[in-house]
């Protein structure tokens, strides 16, 4: 294994994750700052409500493929289309990227998101079937609260047992854990907001006359 190469690798995700490219497209389309705008975060949703659709949609594929493509190339590097093995080293890129997603160095390490397209775009390439049963729950869940918090807090928490389910890769179950914690502690002024009924929601529900 060349160790200039693989750590390389590590480097890179964390400092693709660490790009903040809801604050980027913010700017780019509205000359606002977004960390003072709505929410504060820099993540898709946010970007949706003060920049509009298309901000938000390009946010949401750009943070999943901060997660996507570290991974994706790891599994080149170790010549596995299907992770199965040298689990431990690809979890590595995996976390890399999503720990620069929320501590970014370019933002002096503060401001960062809350990790979920990230984390989407790492495991949807190390566990398809298992992002899909995540992303299954966060539909359904955010489509009967109505919160896109909620079905992220449910999708997160359905990931780990998701995985055991489909894959038994102890360190990629182990990984996900720590990343359902980390996406749990970010979403803790979403779970106030959710518990006053002050969370912003989907879709005005238009009331029956």
């Amino acid at each position: 294994m060349d160790i200039i190469q693989y750590s390389g690798l590590i480097v890179f995700a964390y400092f693709l994750g660490s790009v903040p490219f809801g604050l980027i497209l913010t700017k780019i389309f509205t000359s606002e700052d977004i960390r003072y705008k709505g929410s504060g975060n820099i993540g898709a949703t946010n970007v949706k409500r003060i920049a509009g659709s298309a901000p938000g949609a390009l946010t949401l594929g750009l943070d999943f493929a901060k997660g996507a493509i570290p991974v994706y190339i790891a599994g080149q590097l170790t010549g596995l289309r299907i992770f199965l093995s040298n689990d431990f080293y690809i979890c590595m890129v995996f976390l890399a990227a999503f720990l620069g997603h929320l501590y970014p160095v370019y933002m002096k390490f503060k401001n960062g998101g809350k990790g979920v397209a990230t984390a989407a775009g790492g495991f949807c390439m190390m566990s398809a079937p298992a992002f899909l049963i995540a992303f299954f729950v966060f539909i359904i869940i955010a489509y009967f609260f109505n919160y896109v918090s909620s079905g992220s807090l449910a999708g997160a928490l359905t990931l780990p047992f998701a995985l055991w389910l489909v894959d038994k890769s102890p360190i990629i179950i182990l990984s996900s854990f720590f990343t359902c914690v980390c996406m749990l502690i970010r979403h803790k002024d979403n779970i106030k907001r959710i518990i006053k009924g002050t969370e912003p929601v989907i879709r005005v529900r238009k009331n029956k006359k």
